[in-house]
């Protein structure tokens, strides 16, 4: 190791003092007047501060806490809480009365085409059964045929 980078026992190091150096106070430079009305003006207060210099300025009027208003008996919240369940109830009931509506219509389309089938089965029922009627076409009285030699003279 070198020997100016040796470290120095505590009782040869050097002390510095640092004296502050003061700031000069700014220049004071007169505020400009304006005019302004009478009675528009609030108060001017000063006041001694204990160094002796004076501080004038605005008097601040104390701030009054506005009136407290008398709270409900029962909060915003609970009200719209219950009125958003009795909501919730009546739609949730509708909503059975839908479904139980939609249930009956149903069974009431399946009974009317069930009631149709049978009601048209049997009417095409009766149509292909039934030998009363004309059939259209032509009408041949074999009766009154004369059949010779397997050949037919209507």
């Amino acid at each position: 190791m070198y020997p100016e980078h040796t470290p120095r026992p505590p009782t040869e190091r050097a002390v510095e003092v640092h004296q502050p150096t003061p700031i000069p106070p700014p220049a004071v430079h007169p505020a400009p007047v304006v005019p302004v009305q009478p009675g528009t003006l609030p108060t001017v207060a000063s006041v001694v501060l204990p160094d002796g210099r004076v501080v004038t300025g605005y008097a601040i009027d104390a701030v009054r806490p506005e009136p407290v208003t008398a709270k409900p008996a029962v909060s915003r919240t609970a009200v719209n809480v219950a009125l958003g369940g009795v909501g919730f109830l009546a739609v949730c009931g509708g909503l059975l009365l839908l479904t139980s509506f939609i249930a009956a219509l149903t069974a009431f389309i399946g009974q009317l085409i069930i009631l149709a089938a049978v009601i048209f089965g049997g009417w095409i029922a009766v149509q292909v059964l039934s030998g009363s009627g004309h059939q259209g076409g032509t009408t041949v009285n074999i009766r009154r045929a004369v059949i010779k030699r397997n050949h037919f003279h209507g």
